[in-house]
């Protein structure tokens, strides 16, 4: 991964204001957002102050563009409005591969990410993934649990299928993969705990809806210092083995393999590319 996406924030493309301050903040990515935080009399506004916003400088921060769906009267405009300019193009609500050609005619060159946030887009999970368009799917659960009829629940039960699902998807392709929103954005705890378990399940980092969860965010989907420091004695033991012509070393009393050495090496170039980001 050549750039870090712990915390991923969703700025709506209405409010001028939040798009220059959202160069300050300590977010890996920004998610500007065309569809949702828009109203349908401020949809045409939107895309011209995006469009003016995005000539500014966001350091190392991706910008993501999420389009309205060409099934609006927007979705079209907004394709080939940000078709250059923008990191990626965020297509909402992909239920099939097909949608995602739809959008890829009209943006031919910038990498697309797809939604997840519909029943029949977790069942085609892997169709989705397997386009050779897209470069990231975000989890959509707001959308997702309405259409289950799910209720809420601090464990996400009812989510765990489509996460997996997708997951599975993202890495079976090599793609990115980003969480969903966690709605209680004064709820400290809550956000951690969600935070957990998806660095846990394998996500490369959430998707916010306020700055205030931005630290905590950031710092659950970090290596921590005791990850990096076991890292790098794994590193160091596994080439002293090797050195000796074994293929195993041990560990604080366990095995450390290739697959292992794989994963620490993995864990300090994420170290590395959160602090080229300089956040």
């Amino acid at each position: 991964m050549t750039r870090p996406y712990r915390s991923v924030l969703y700025i709506p493309a209405a409010n001028a204001r939040a798009m220059e301050k959202a160069r300050s903040l300590s977010a890996d990515a920004i998610i500007f957002d065309l569809e949702d935080a828009v109203s349908p009399a401020e949809k045409e506004t939107a895309r011209e102050l995006l469009s003016q916003a995005l000539l500014a400088d966001y350091g190392g921060r991706a910008r993501i563009v999420r389009i309205n769906g060409l099934d609006t009267q927007w979705g079209e405009s907004d394709a080939r409005a940000f078709a250059h300019g923008a990191d990626a193009v965020l297509v909402p609500k992909v239920s099939r591969s097909a949608d995602v050609d739809r959008v890829a005619d009209l943006v031919p060159e910038t990498p697309l990410w797809a939604m997840m946030e519909t029943a029949e887009g977790m069942l085609n999970a892997s169709e989705i993934a397997a386009h050779p368009r897209i470069h990231g799917m975000v989890m959509g659960t707001n959308d997702l649990a309405k259409e289950l009829n799910a209720r809420f629940r601090a464990d996400r039960l009812p989510m765990m299928a489509g996460l997996g699902l997708c997951m599975l998807a993202a890495r079976a392709h090599g793609l990115v993969i980003l969480d969903g929103v966690f709605n209680a954005f004064k709820d400290d705890a809550g956000l951690r705990a969600e935070c957990e378990q998806g660095r846990d399940m394998g996500f490369d980092g959430k998707t916010l809806i306020h700055p205030a969860q931005l630290e905590i965010t950031n710092r659950v989907f970090a290596p921590s210092e005791d990850e990096l420091d076991l890292a790098r004695r794994q590193i160091a033991a596994f080439d002293e083995a090797k050195g000796q012509g074994r293929g195993v070393a041990v560990v604080d009393g366990r095995i450390v393999e290739n697959l292992h050495v794989a994963t620490a090496r993995d864990t300090i170039a994420r170290a590395e590319a959160i602090a080229r980001l300089g956040a």
